[in-house]
This record gives C-alpha cells, sequence and structure tokens, in this order.
C-alpha cells in the first residue's frame, strides 16, 4: 500500500482534528487489490466452454486471413481447409497459451507510475473512443475535440484510481488520420506519465510516432528498449475472421516492442450467439484467434487477453453497456482468461445513461464490481464513458474515481488478525466507557481499514440543505473545474516539445 508521511505531532483537541483531516498513513483502498472471489462459472463449465472454443478453432477456423499471416501460421503448424480458413490443432492452440506472457509491466514515463499486469491484481482504466463530450458548461453533448481529449489526459493524471490511459475520445475536429493520430500520442506525452494506451489507424503510421515517443524518451531507440505505450488494436473481427488493416498495425507494433490489448468486441445475437454460453465460446476462440497470430510472430511478446463481450438489445438492435447480463458476461470472461492463466482485459462502467443519474450509477456500479471481484487485470471503459461509448463526461472521470476506491475497498477483504479481532478493545469498552468513541483501537482502524469519499454526502438532511442542497453531479462538476484550473503539467521538456513541433503538425 502507498505510505505517505507522518503529519506533525500535536497535542489535545487539534490534533485530533488533524488527524481527522489529514491524508491517511496508508490508502485504505489503494488500487492493485486481489481480485477472482467471484467465480460465476464453475470449473465444469470453464473446461465446457475452452473445449467448444478449442473445437471452433480446429474444426471452423479463422477465414479472410492475409497472405503475410497465412504464411506465418501455417510456418507456425497450422492447417488449412478447402475453403481457405485457417484452422489451428488443440496441441499447437494450448502450447501458445503456454509460451504467451503471463506477466509484465506496463510502464509509465514515470516509473513509479507503472503497474505491473497479470495474476490476481485488479486495475481500473479508460478506453473508448467517444465522438461527443458532455461539456461542462453547458452540460449538453457535443463533438468531442481536441482540447478536450487533453482536458480529459490532465484531469485523470490527478486521479489515483486511473491507474492507465487511453485516449477516450476522438478528436473530431482533425479530419486526416495521420494528424489525428499524431496528436493523439501528443496529447498522452504532454499531459501525463501514466502508462498510456492508444491506437493507429494504419500500419505505416506506426513508425513515425514512434520517433514523437523517442523524443519523449530521450533518444532514439529509447521507446522500444522500455514502452510506456501499448496498443488497442483489434485484428479479429466477429464473426471469426481477421481484420487485414489491424493486422498490419499488428505487425508493425510487435516490430518496435509495443504491448499490444487484441480487443474482441463481438455482441450477442448479431456477431456472436445470443446465448450466454455460446457467446462466450465464440468470444474465446476470437480471442485466441488473435494469440495465435501473435505467438506465430512473436512468442511470448506482452499481449494484453482483452475479451470484451458486448450486448446487444434483441428489441432495437442498440448496444447495451448497462445491465445484468453484460455484468456477467465480462466477469465470466475475466474468470476464463484467469484460468488459462493470461493477462485479463475486460471491459465495465459502460453505462447507457446519458445524465449522471441514478441509471448511471446503477449501471456503473453494478457493472465494475463485477469485474473487479472477478479478477480483470485491467478493466477498461471504467472511467469517464456515458451515453453507451458514445459519451466522454468530465463529471464522471471525478465520479468514477471515487466509485473505485470503493470496489478496491471490497477487494481488500476484511483481514483477521488477533488485534483485529479486538477482543481486549471489546472487554475495555463494555468494561469502562460502554462505546467505542475514542479508543485507541477505534483510532488505529480509521484511517487504516476506512475510505472516506469527497464527492459522496453523509451529512444529514439538514445539513445538505444549509450547504446547497447540491447533488453529485454539481459536487463532481466543482472538483472538474478545480482540476483543469489548477493543474496545468506539462511533462515535455522545451528541447522535446521543439523536436516534436519541428517533425509533426501539431495542432493547436
Amino acid at each position: 500500500m502507498t505510505q505517505k508521511q507522518s503529519p506533525p505531532r500535536r497535542s489535545g483537541r487539534s490534533a485530533r482534528i488533524a488527524l481527522r483531516s489529514a491524508e491517511p498513513l496508508v490508502n485504505p483502498a489503494a488500487p492493485g487489490g486481489q481480485g477472482g472471489g467471484y467465480r460465476p462459472l464453475a470449473e465444469a463449465d470453464l473446461r465446457a466452454i475452452f473445449d467448444t472454443a478449442v473445437r471452433l478453432l480446429a474444426e471452423l477456423g479463422m477465414g479472410d486471413v492475409p497472405d503475410r499471416l497465412r504464411a506465418d501460421l501455417l510456418g507456425a503448424g497450422a492447417g488449412e481447409r478447402s475453403d481457405g480458413r485457417v484452422i489451428f490443432p488443440k496441441t499447437l492452440v494450448e502450447d501458445a497459451i503456454g509460451r504467451a506472457a503471463k506477466k509484465f509491466t506496463l510502464h509509465g514515463r514515470d516509473e513509479a507510475r507503472s503497474i505491473d499486469v497479470g495474476g490476481d491484481a485488479v486495475f481500473f482504466g479508460t478506453g473508448g473512443a467517444a465522438v461527443q463530450t458532455l461539456d461542462l458548461e453547458t452540460s449538453i453533448y457535443r463533438p468531442s475535440t481536441l482540447k478536450d481529449l487533453h482536458d480529459f489526459t490532465r484531469l485523470q493524471d490527478v486521479l489515483t484510481n486511473v491507474s492507465w490511459f487511453t485516449r477516450c475520445c476522438i478528436a473530431t475536429d482533425v479530419p486526416d488520420p495521420f494528424d489525428l493520430d499524431v496528436n493523439t500520442a501528443y496529447a498522452l506525452m504532454k499531459n501525463t506519465t501514466k502508462p498510456v494506451a492508444t491506437a493507429f489507424t494504419l500500419a505505416e503510421h506506426v513508425a513515425p510516432i514512434v520517433q514523437l515517443f523517442d523524443i519523449a524518451a530521450g533518444g532514439e531507440g529509447r521507446f522500444s528498449a522500455r514502452p510506456f505505450v501499448k496498443a488497442h488494436i483489434s485484428p479479429v473481427i466477429s464473426p471469426m475472421r481477421y481484420g487485414e488493416d489491424a493486422v498490419d498495425v499488428t505487425y508493425a507494433c510487435l516490430a518496435h516492442n509495443i504491448p499490444v490489448s487484441c480487443i474482441t468486441a463481438a455482441q450477442s445475437g448479431a456477431t456472436a450467439p445470443a446465448t450466454l454460453a455460446g457467446f462466450l465460446a465464440q468470444s474465446l476462440a476470437e480471442t485466441l484467434g488473435s494469440l495465435m497470430m501473435i505467438d506465430a510472430v512473436k512468442p511470448g511478446h506482452p499481449m494484453v487477453f482483452s475479451n470484451w463481450p458486448l450486448v446487444v438489445d434483441l428489441r432495437t438492435g442498440a448496444f447495451a453497456g448497462g445491465g445484468g447480463e453484460i455484468t456477467l458476461l465480462n466477469a465470466a470472461s475475466a474468470q476464463l482468461s484467469n484460468w488459462l492463466g493470461l493477462p485479463s482485459g475486460v471491459a465495465a462502467s459502460m453505462t447507457d445513461a446519458k445524465a449522471i443519474d441514478a441509471q448511471y450509477g446503477a449501471e456503473k456500479g453494478m457493472t465494475s464490481l463485477a469485474a473487479a471481484l472477478a479478477g480483470g487485470n485491467l478493466i477498461y471503459e471504467s472511467s469517464g464513458m456515458t451515453a453507451s461509448l458514445l459519451g466522454a463526461s468530465f463529471e464522471a472521470f471525478v465520479l468514477d474515481d471515487e466509485m473505485h476506491s470503493a470496489t478496491y475497498r471490497a477487494l481488500r477483504g476484511v483481514e483477521v488478525t488477533e488485534d483485529n479481532l479486538g477482543f481486549d478493545a471489546i472487554c475495555e469498552a463494555v468494561l469502562g466507557e460502554g462505546h467505542f468513541l475514542g479508543g485507541q483501537h477505534t483510532f488505529a482502524a480509521m484511517e487504516r481499514d476506512y475510505f472516506y469519499p469527497s464527492l459522496a454526502d453523509r451529512d444529514p438532511p439538514r445539513t445538505w440543505q444549509e450547504k446547497g442542497a447540491q447533488d453529485a453531479w454539481t459536487r463532481a462538476r466543482t472538483r472538474a473545474r478545480q482540476i483543469l484550473t489548477d493543474h496545468q503539467p506539462d511533462y515535455l521538456e522545451k528541447d522535446q516539445e521543439a523536436a516534436i513541433r519541428r517533425a509533426f503538425k501539431i495542432l493547436g
């Protein structure tokens, strides 16, 4: 847990007040807590889903295989059907799982902000490609801009529970694809030193943008030696086929040692079966199809096994980012990936709500808690996203950060020790004052065991009214405005900034 400097010593009532207002010595809800306690699938279910996925790869295989990839897959031991689909023997799939990276570090430019991915550690982060931003001043959705991307990046830079940042919105005011990719990368370098992630529209964009990362890293080749950016790629398109452009991007990323999140995003009843079990089997097969590509090209390369089940409302065909089904599917997906020993990535907190309201809270809380309890190593889309991923909100970022603290506290669980059981403290209270208020045992637990929200309201009704009867959205808006006013980072040195601007078309 994160250790913090002790507050200065005082005496009497002033000391107690200072103790209550100071930051805790130990973060009671630190990122990286242990998940895996929620297991929606029994062992027999896991085996049946895996066996079906492997059978799909062995008998149906993958279609639309680009020539370069086909040659590499066949060279690695895959087969070919008469219709051209590439098939994978079960032993080949199992060997690829065995060779896959099980744990690796997602570096921040500030090494203190790096995170270790894999095992049972849970981290919340971002994702998405929202094309609309909930305006902080008007509370109306409008097209997302490059300025929004810069603002979102520096906002999350101070949020403890956003462990890595992927661009959450698309700068719709930058029409050229290369300029968009470059300026997205630049926004990440300028405004945060956390681990970050981005997407590349085309493979030929990768090499020049790596030059931008090298400048930020301090010299040619420095980025590939210690990559602090991962790529979000969807090389498999449901149902059961490869996407040529994304495959090309994957090859380019592997050549530059960029860790990859290979994202499968099937949709129930549309591009995958409507039954939850059938959906999980196909989606697992498709994500294993991405792994087979990585294994054939560069075995053991860092890959987040990003199996994201998405749900369609079968009455309307609309994507549904909240609800019981997507809660269950992403938790099950995390369990499957962890069962295979692979670093898991799932999606949660993708509320369909447009406003910060009861629907927002219910859908975000339910989906993100389940994904964390199931042990999702990286939980994407979990901060700032609204409107079924079409929107991003500044208020949502700060509200979600506080929600994640509550989730991390739940993951931490109940620590049963002789001191925590409190036999002596119970006896002392019963035979003495008759309560535990002010006792040393209580003071010791106060900051160590409890998280105290700053946005959620715990005042009695009269006090709440006297303070202006504000709702959570209003408090979150005030907090977001304060951060954007006060936090103006520039993590690029002047010579780095100048070098990037000489080499690239930096907008704004």
